[in-house]
């Protein structure tokens, strides 16, 4: 079998049948040995017998949601290439061939793109258009360093093994993007060709919702790039945070007019403190990702590892706690030889300040080696 065409299927009575019958006409318009499936997710308006009496192979997706159905129907899928689309006519299934060329000429993604392709009136919300989607594919392209122009466009194709091997786990709307930014991180080759989109045929509200969905896609964007989720902004507070530092530990300064002081010291020492708190967090992330396979290895990550083993991670915060104390001490020991009296806050806290802030730095970095260790030993344990 060289091709499945895949149709995820919801109560979708009124318009399966035309989908099938020009599935079904393409592939033998094409002369290809191929099949047409449908992954039924609990459909209750007959859609399933519909589907079978159009020539449809139908199967069961016990899980609820578009991508459970799809991950289900991959699964079931006999052909080596699969073209999925969504079942309310809104995509063109007898006009496949770029499709086809693409993959015959050795892509293992080929993505649609509607933007390229034309978008009839009242095909796509005015939301959806100049803004949910052109936003999250440019967050896309940008956080993984791909080409692809429209993330969420429901018309591919692609190698079945390869998008097996990517062991696509989330059941809802956001396996869209999933696909996308597993393929892009494992190095897969992704193509794109022009693909029309047309209003669907349904009478009834789709099963997309936008705030919802539109918030899973960029929530999976953002888990999947610890780069963009924690370790720039946690870069950026870190700088921040030792410049005001830089600044304000000497003595009072002026921006814009404005007295600056203790106060905004103790905010520089928040920045700071935030920003340490990312990008280990990033390290975190990363780990888990790469142990897991979620992420290819990383060379930075590994060259990172080798120049410090995380082992002395341990050593470098309790080293950071020292120096803080010291400081404390010092603010102390001011206090101590004023008698334990009144003391001028703008000149103590210059010491109090950086002082707390490393002791709690130091923790951090001892308890984050702790947690890197468990991320380490969990993975050992599994391949062991």
């Amino acid at each position: 079998m060289e091709l499945t065409i895949l149709l995820p299927c919801l109560n979708e009575a009124e318009t399966i049948e035309v989908c099938v019958n020009k599935a079904r006409g393409w592939i033998q318009k094409a002369g290809i040995q191929g099949e047409v499936l449908i992954s039924d997710n609990g459909s209750t308006d007959g859609s399933q017998e519909i589907a079978e009496k159009a020539g449809a192979r139908v199967v069961h997706a016990p899980r609820r949601g578009y991508g459970a159905a799809l991950i289900q129907g991959i699964e079931s899928a006999q052909g080596r290439f699969i073209i999925m689309g969504d079942a309310d006519d809104s995509y063109d299934f007898s006009r496949l061939d770029l499709f086809w060329e693409k993959l015959n000429d050795g892509y293992d993604l080929v993505m649609g793109n509607r933007f390229q392709g034309g978008i009839e009136p009242g095909a796509m919300p005015w939301l959806h258009r100049y803004l949910g989607n052109p936003v999250l594919s440019f967050l896309g392209r940008l956080f993984f360093r791909t080409d692809c122009g429209d993330f969420h466009c429901g018309l591919r194709g692609f190698r079945r093994q390869a998008i097996k091997d990517l062991k696509m786990v989330t059941p809802g709307m956001e396996f869209a993007s999933e696909m996308v930014v597993k393929a892009s991180l494992m190095g897969l080759k992704i193509g794109e060709v022009p693909t029309k989109l047309s209003p669907d045929g349904r009478s009834r509200a789709p099963h997309l919702n936008t705030w919802r969905d539109g918030w899973r896609h960029l929530r999976f964007l953002l888990v999947f790039s610890p780069r963009w989720l924690y370790l720039i902004p946690g870069l950026f507070l870190i700088g921040l945070g030792l410049i005001i530092w830089i600044w304000l530990l000497p003595g009072p300064g002026k921006f814009l007019g404005l007295e600056l002081g203790v106060h905004t010291l103790l905010m520089g020492s928040l920045f700071v403190t935030i920003g340490l708190q990312c990008v280990m967090f990033s390290i975190l992330a990363k780990t888990y990702a790469i142990r897991y396979g979620l992420h290819p290895p990383h060379a930075s990550l590994a060259r990172l590892e080798k120049l410090l083993p995380f082992e002395n991670w341990t050593f470098i915060g309790g080293v950071v706690v020292a120096g803080g104390s010291l400081l404390t001490l010092v603010a102390i020991a001011s206090w101590a030889i004023a008698g334990f009296g009144p003391l001028d806050p703008e000149r103590t806290l210059r010491w109090l300040i950086p002082g707390v802030t490393l002791v709690s730095l130091g923790f951090e970095i001892i308890l984050f080696s702790f947690f890197f260790w468990l991320i380490d030993f969990g993975f050992n344990q599994r391949k062991g």
